[in-house]
Formats: structure tokens, C-alpha cells, sequence
């Protein structure tokens, strides 16, 4: 992208090293602090002016000083609050040529909004150190949270990706308490009033988004690498507030194994000292890639063998991989501008899931990816309102609502597409090329094609670029002749309404084509046009794009989805997600029924496998919610809901076995929710008798891994006494996910009063601001408190804004995931008229999203509700 499509800082100086220090905070009242950053400047065009970036700083007063240029003192400093930026003028020209250093005394605060330099509330798990700020309930940690335009809220600064320095950095704290920032302490010097000036070493080249400091009552638990770095091993630390530290020994483990690993395969050792993982009790994202220095939602990070959900295992292990994959791709290397976030984020995701199967190849790393990144990528981009992968973006402040299923998800599953169809070893060494030649450096997405074009052979850029710079993505549509098959690419819209003019782009796409008969290139190969005929099919049984390794919809003739579902030991589990995925998702458009869907579910009573158990309950829910409403067709899916999980539920049980596998485990805690769900009479009983005992002190009584189903049972059952039950439960919780599962579980009260009182518990500040969304999420996907929750969104939106609206992130995340869940074209005009005129900065982008998904909702309901109805009653489910 050229600069002009950019609104970027002025080029006439460039930074080349940042000194900065942080002193005189405040810790407690306004939590202010102030600073002095000095930063060595390069002067490439003739000036007076230095405009850089700064949000909600005061720069009290600057100065620049150099060998050859006389010091100045700053005429004048002014701000520009809404391009976020200041501007440092001087009396006299700073000639081209000259190389100074730029000294700006600043004051900032120290906030409460998970940006920039912030704070974070927690409640101690044992005593303080004696100097941890406090008030009369909680307890202050602090971290920085910079990506993607936030350093600038911490320090004067050129926050642009590819305006890279190197850093010193000290800070001044009381003497009890630990500092950390992205490289080793260099040293520690007395300070004032019983406080501590820490320093630490210079950083490698990097961009300002990747600095990062924290201090607090900390403690840690140490492994090293099993591989030499300089000779010498590498130390891995899992950072906690005090007390929690044995809970980050599971995420140590993965950490030093995954920093190997990656440096195996990049074929770049690990290019810091150090590497520190740290816990921060309030974080908007899941965790952040800060070099040698990555913080962690506590979730993320942390997991307790003896309390934890066990779907968390899989979490920490999987988002650890994630962020240290950073480490290398997006810090060692980063995208050139923001449009080419996915460099980052697809390859980070993409990667991360390939350090999971290397460690745990017994958990069927590549199915959780299809169901949990492929299937939710599916459902954005099928929508008018989604963004092309690499997106065009002028503004840097746009971006956080980039931070999507398009640039993680569907940019991760083209990564997969492409490393399936190029080979895995020959695709990692394309990368490690393209590593090793931009190593701190900037980078595009056309540097990775050459990189990967040159290691394959193969023009990599003319068949992925329409993948990257178009929006959407085909569905491919089979037709059936004696010994052959037509096949057809059309784009895919889930309102199932696409133009002419929206279905230009020509995408190729690897067929993957299982089947005995047919010839290797057909299995092989790619189609490249818009149809094409396979020939020498044998129809006894074929399937197109094998392990969903394509990013695509397989739309096949109806009796050949019924035949497929009769196949399913000839499918993987793979297979057999993607054709439970696809016949949801054209259902939805229309160009499948939900009949086709229901009848191919059936199929599967006997499924062993998780992950097509959650895309099956997930496409059934969808289902449940469009169609809430139509008390027959409600009842009927119930009914056959109740008699699809019913074998499995009463094979698989209550009781789990000391060395029972994750799998299995999660498993259960899924079957029981959805046959409780569906009204399964012992699942209900037995699910309140352990409730019971749980409320009534046997902390032990349920399973870790069954608190979520056994709460949302026993509140959707029960009523406002299981309702304050669980709250309670929220309230005293010491497990690291107790507050997720309890905000998720209250969400499934059945009464308007209750739904009333559960909102203003998640807008008081016993809930954090990272997890406003949580509960409302489960209130909208409840048919019986959807509307009651519209009611209280409506007359409450000013207290949810001030809640919400300071962390862009949060707002967004709140808007999109709740208000997407209604079916109706009244509905949907009434969220737009609601929105009519208010300050929309921040989740514009989110509500097009909720207006064309609720439309394409509205549509499908329209269509096929009578379908739906007569399928149904000639099962006898209704």
C-alpha cells in the first residue's frame, strides 16, 4: 500500500533508540505518574516541528540537544486530541542531516480501561506485600497494554509498526514489590521514600506496539529450555500475583517446549535473554505478544489440576503457543502497516495450533481447529459485511475492529490451505526464509508469496492472491451424471442472495476429492475456472475437499448428503464436522434445508468424537434460536434433540475415571448440557441433586469440568433461589474460570426479573469491564429472555457505554456477540433506528454485521419455517 493511502506521522525525523523513565507515581488517588523519554532522532528533511504521537499525556516542556546542533528549547507544544498526536515546535531549523536527542518531561495516568499503561483490580489468593496499592476491596497490579495504537497513552512516541527503535526503559517502584519490562533487569538503585529505581537492558529493534512493563506483588515459577541459546539455556518464567504461581505450571511446561520447538522449525534461535509470561487480572484480549515480556488474560495463563475446567487445559496450551509463535512472526518480523494484520495473526494462529499437535497429537488438534476457527470464519465472511483479509486501512484507530474472525481465523485457515497444498515442511521453509531476510524488519504479505514461491517452485502470489485481497470466499456446487461430476464455484452469502457484480472473483480451489475411482489429478488437483467436469467417478462414494483443507462449502445433491451421512466411517473427523458445518450453513442461505440438516444429524447417535458433537449442537442451537417462537417447531426440535444425544449421554455418564483423557472429559460436560437442554428427565435430576450438594457445601460434589452444565441446568430448572445461588458461587470463587462459568450460567435464567437483576450485577464493578459481555451473551441466546434483554440494553445503553465504551475492544465484542442472536426484519430496524445518530466510533463496523445477520436470520425463518414444520411432524416430533 502506498503511504498515501495512510494517515501517518510526518517523515521528516525517524527514532532510532527510545530512553525512558518512569517516576513520582502516584499509587492510589488520580494514579498519576510522570516522565522523561529521550529519544534519538535521525533528521532526514529540514524542520522545525516534530509531531509524534501522545493520548491523554501532558508534556509539561522539551528540549533537544546534539554534537552538531545547538540545544533548543521547544517554542511551543501542541496537541491535536483527535488525530492523537503533538506537536514539538523549536525558534530555529533542525538541518537535514543531523542526528540530536529529543528530551520531553510528560505526566500520565496510570488507568482503569485495559489501555496503555493501566491498572488492574484482583482480590489477594494469600497477604499482600505491604506496599501493594489498595483500596478497601481489592488489590492493584500494573501492566501496559499497547497494541494496537495505545504505547502512545504511556509515552510520547512515533506508534507506528514500522517506525522501529530499540528501548531503554527504568521505572521507580516500592522496594517489595517486583518490576518487569521486555528484557533482564540491568540494575537496581535506591530511590525515594522507600522505593526502588529499576533499569532495564536495551530491547532489540522493535516496534513501539511491543514495549511493555508491569510491576505489582509478583511472584513466579522458573523452567529453562531444553535446547542452548548462546550456549546456555533459556529461562522460562509464568509471572502471578502472590499465591497463584503453582497455577502457571502448566503453561511453564508448554512454554519452554513451544520456544524450542518454534526455533526448531523457523530455524531461528529465540532471539531474547529471557522469557516471562505474566497473568493480569484484567485484559481485554485473550493475551498480548509484548517481546520477552507476554501478558495473559488469568484464563489464558493460568489452570489448577484439581479446579479447573478442563477445557481451559486446552486453552492455556493453545493460546501460550499462539503468542510465543509472535515471538518470530509479528516481533522478529512485522507487517509493514496494519492492512497486513493477518501476517501477524493468521500465521500466529495457524502456527500455534501446530505446536499443539507436535506436544498433544492424542487431542485431534486439526478437528478443534475446523470446528472452533474454520466454522466461525465461515460465518463472517459470509456475510456482505465482511472485510477481505488483508483490508485496506488509513487510519490507524480503525483497527482494532480489524482484530476479527477474517484476520485470525479465516486468515489462519488459508494458511492451512496453502501449507496442505505446498507440503508442511516446504511451506516452513518458505517461512523461515522469508523470517530470516526481513528479520527486524517490516514485512508484506507479497514478501511472503516470494519467500513461499521460491521455496516451492510454484507462482505462490497468482493463485493466493484472490484469497487475500477479496472479500468472501465460494461454495462449490455438485451436480451428478452416471461416472461423472460437475462442479461449480460461486460466491457464498448467507443471506443466499448473491449479485453478479459480487461474484467476480475466480478462486482456486484444491478439490481434495476422495473417491477409489478417481484419477490422482482429480484428488490432487485444483479447480481454476468456474466449472468444471470431474470424469471416471465412482458414485458409490466420493467426497470433495478432504479434511476441510479448503476454505470452502461443499453444496452436494440432496441424496448425496443423505448418502454421505450414511458413510460416515469412510469420513474423518474432519470430514465429518465440515459436512455437518456445510448443510448448516446452506441451510441458512437456502441453497440446502434444514430438513437436508436434520436428516444428516440423525446419522450421527453413535458419533464418538467431540468436535462433531459441538458442530452439531452448535448448528442445532442455531437452529433453536432462528426458529424460537413457533411453540411446534420449538417442542419438535427439543423432542429430537432429546432423542439424538440420548444414547450417547447414557453410554458416556456421569462419572469420569482418574486418568479419563481431555477428550473425553469435555465430552461429557458437552452431552450432559445439551441433553439437559433438551429436557433429558434423569440428566435434570441427577444435575440438581449434585447442585444441591455443591450449594450446600460439598465444594467436591461436582466435577470441575461439570460446573457449567450443571449450573445452567440448575438455573434454567430452577429460579431465583439457584439464580442468587450461583452468583454467590461467582462472588467466592478462588478458581481461575469460576467467574466465566458462573457469568455464563446465570445467563440462562428464564424470568424477566431475573434477567433485569443479572444486568445491573454485570454493569456493577463486582463484574470486570473484560467480561460485561459474558453473561448478556448466554441472555441472547435464550429465547426466553432475549427480549426482556433488548428491553434493558434499551433504557440502560448510557450505563453499559460508560462501562464499556472506554476499551473500543470491549464495546465492539459486547454489541457484535449480543445483539446477533434476533430473527426478525423488525428487529433489525429497530437496533438500527436505536443506534440512529449515537457515536458509533469504536463498533460501527459490528453493527453491519448484526443488520446482515439478522436479516440473512430473518430470511431463512421466512423460508423455511414451514418446511421445518412438515419435516417434523412426518418424523413425529411434532
Amino acid at each position: 500500500m502506498a503511504t498515501t493511502d495512510r494517515d501517518v506521522l510526518p517523515s521528516s525525523v525517524k527514532p532510532s533508540n527510545y530512553d525512558i523513565s518512569l517516576y513520582d507515581l502516584e499509587l492510589g488517588g488520580s494514579y498519576s505518574y510522570q516522565g522523561t523519554v529521550k529519544i534519538d532522532l535521525d533528521c532526514h528533511q529540514a524542520t522545525k516541528d516534530i509531531t509524534l504521537n501522545a493520548l491523554e499525556l501532558k508534556l509539561h516542556n522539551a528540549k533537544i540537544t546534539g554534537a552538531d546542533i545547538a540545544t533548543q528549547k521547544a517554542a511551543d507544544i501542541s496537541e491535536d486530541a483527535k488525530a492523537q498526536r503533538a506537536t514539538i515546535s523549536f525558534p530555529d531549523e533542525i538541518p537535514a542531516g543531523s542526528r540530536f536527542v529529543l528530551e520531553v518531561n510528560f505526566s500520565g495516568i496510570m488507568n482503569d480501561i485495559m489501555s496503555g499503561f493501566y491498572r488492574s483490580k484482583y482480590k489477594p489468593a494469600v497477604p499482600a506485600a505491604e506496599s501493594t496499592p489498595k483500596d478497601d476491596e481489592y488489590h492493584y497490579m500494573f501492566s501496559t497494554q499497547f497494541e494496537a495504537c495505545d504505547a502512545r497513552r504511556a509515552i510520547p512516541c512515533f506508534d507506528e509498526p514500522n517506525i522501529k527503535a530499540t528501548f531503554d526503559f527504568q521505572i521507580e517502584v516500592p522496594d517489595d514489590l517486583t518490576a518487569l519490562s521486555n528484557m533482564p533487569e540491568k540494575g537496581t538503585e535506591k530511590g525515594k521514600n522507600g522505593r526502588k529505581i529499576v533499569s532495564f537492558e536495551k530491547t532489540p529493534i522493535m516496534s513501539t506496539y511491543l514495549l511493555a512493563w508491569a510491576f505489582g506483588d509478583f511472584e513466579y515459577v522458573e523452567d529453562f529450555t531444553k535446547r542452548k541459546y548462546n550456549g546456555e539455556q533459556l529461562p522460562v518464567r509464568v509471572y502471578t500475583t502472590r499465591g497463584l504461581k503453582e497455577q502457571g505450571r502448566f503453561g511453564l511446561a508448554n512454554a519452554h517446549q513451544i520456544i524450542d520447538y518454534f526455533s526448531e522449525i523457523f530455524e531461528i534461535d529465540y532471539p531474547l535473554p529471557k522469557a516471562d509470561l505474566l497473568a493480569v487480572h484484567e485484559f481485554s484480549y485473550g493475551a498480548m505478544e509484548n517481546w520477552g515480556l507476554v501478558t495473559y488474560r488469568t484464563t489464558a495463563i493460568l489452570f489448577d489440576d484439581e479446579k479447573s475446567d478442563a477445557k481451559y487445559k486446552n486453552r492455556v496450551a493453545y493460546v501460550v503457543a499462539h503468542e510465543l509463535a509472535h515471538q518470530w512472526f509479528g516481533n522478529l518480523v512485522t507487517m509493514d502497516w496494519w492492512s497486513e494484520l493477518w501476517l501477524n495473526e493468521g500465521f500466529a494462529t495457524w502456527v500455534g495450533w501446530l505446536a499443539i499437535d507436535h506436544l498433544y497429537p492424542e487431542w485431534d488438534t486439526w478437528a478443534q481447529f475446523i470446528t472452533e476457527s474454520v466454522q466461525p470464519a465461515f460465518q463472517l465472511d459470509a456475510l456482505r459485511a465482511s472485510h477481505p483479509i488483508e483490508v485496506p486501512v488509513k487510519d490507524a484507530l480503525e483497527i482494532n475492529q480489524i482484530f476479527d474472525a477474517i484476520s485470525y481465523l479465516k486468515g489462519s485457515s488459508v494458511i492451512r490451505m496453502l501449507s496442505g497444498h505446498l507440503g508442511v515442511e516446504v511451506f516452513l521453509g518458505g517461512v523461515s526464509d522469508y523470517l530470516k531476510a526481513h528479520a527486524y524488519g517490516n514485512a508484506t504479505t507479497n514478501d511472503l508469496w516470494t519467500a513461499l514461491s521460491k521455496a516451492s517452485g510454484q507462482n505462490v502470489n497468482a493463485f493466493m492472491d484472490p484469497w487475500i485481497r477479496k472479500i468472501g470466499f465460494p461454495v462449490l456446487t455438485v451436480a451428478e451424471e452416471p461416472g461423472q461430476i460437475g462442479i461449480r464455484q460461486t460466491r457464498f452469502l448467507s443471506s443466499g442472495d448473491v449479485k453478479a457484480a459480487e461474484d467476480d472473483t475466480l478462486w482456486w480451489i484444491p478439490l481434495g476429492l476422495k473417491n477409489e475411482s478417481a484419477s490422482s489429478k482429480a484428488s490432487t488437483g485444483a479447480l481454476t475456472n468456474k466449472e468444471e467436469t470431474l470424469r471416471g467417478i465412482d458414485d458409490t462414494f466420493y467426497k470433495l475437499n478432504a479434511n476441510v483443507n479448503g476454505f470452502y462449502r461443499t453444496n452436494y445433491p440432496p441424496q448425496r448428503l443423505a448418502k454421505l451421512g450414511k458413510a460416515r466411517s469412510q469420513l474423518s473427523v474432519e470430514d465429518r464436522i465440515g459436512l455437518v458445518g456445510d448443510a448448516a450453513a446452506l441451510a441458512v442461505s437456502g441453497e440446502g434445508t434444514s430438513a437436508g440438516l436434520l436428516s444428516l444429524c440423525a446419522e450421527f447417535k453413535e458419533e464418538k468424537s467431540l468436535m462433531v458433537w459441538a458442530q452439531i449442537a452448535k448448528s442445532l442451537n442455531n437452529i433453536q434460536s432462528i426458529f424460537a417462537g413457533n411453540k411446534a417447531i420449538e417442542d419438535g426440535l427439543q423432542k429430537f434433540i432429546l432423542e439424538l444425544v440420548t444414547p450417547a449421554t447414557e453410554t458416556i455418564g456421569w462419572d469420569s475415571t482418574p486418568k479419563e483423557d481431555n477428550l473425553t472429559i469435555r465430552l461429557r460436560s458437552l452431552l450432559i448440557a445439551t441433553a439437559g437442554g433438551a429436557g433429558h428427565e434423569s440428566t435434570i435430576a441427577d444435575a440438581k441433586k449434585l447442585f444441591a450438594a455443591y450449594t450446600s457445601g460439598k465444594s467436591d460434589a461436582i466435577h470441575p469440568s461439570l460446573r457449567m452444565p450443571v449450573f445452567a441446568i440448575a438455573v434454567r430448572s430452577g429460579g431465583a433461589t439457584e439464580y442468587e445461588a450461583v452468583k454467590k458461587d461467582y462472588l467466592s470463587s478462588t478458581s481461575v474460570d469460576g467467574k466465566e462459568i458462573g457469568l455464563q450460567a446465570m445467563g440462562y435464567v428464564q424470568s424477566k426479573d431475573l434477567v433485569n437483576d443479572f444486568m445491573n450485577f454485570q454493569l456493577s464493578d463486582k463484574v470486570a469491564v473484560q467480561d460485561v459481555h459474558t453473561g448478556a451473551i448466554s441472555l441472547a441466546a435464550n429465547a426466553k429472555t432475549r427480549d426482556p434483554l433488548w428491553t434493558y440494553i434499551k433504557a440502560h445503553w448510557d450505563t453499559i457505554e460508560s462501562k464499556a465504551a472506554a476499551n473500543s475492544v470491549v464495546i465492539a465484542r459486547f454489541v457484535k456477540s449480543v445483539l446477533s442472536k434476533y430473527s426478525t426484519l423488525e428487529m433489525e430496524s429497530e437496533i438500527a433506528k436505536f443506534f440512529e445518530g449515537k457515536d458509533t466510533k469504536g463498533y460501527d463496523r459490528g453493527l453491519v454485521e448484526v443488520s446482515d445477520t439478522i436479516k440473512g436470520n430473518a430470511k431463512y425463518k421466512e423460508r423455511d419455517e414451514k418446511l421445518l414444520l412438515d419435516w417434523l411432524q412426518a418424523h413425529s416430533y411434532a
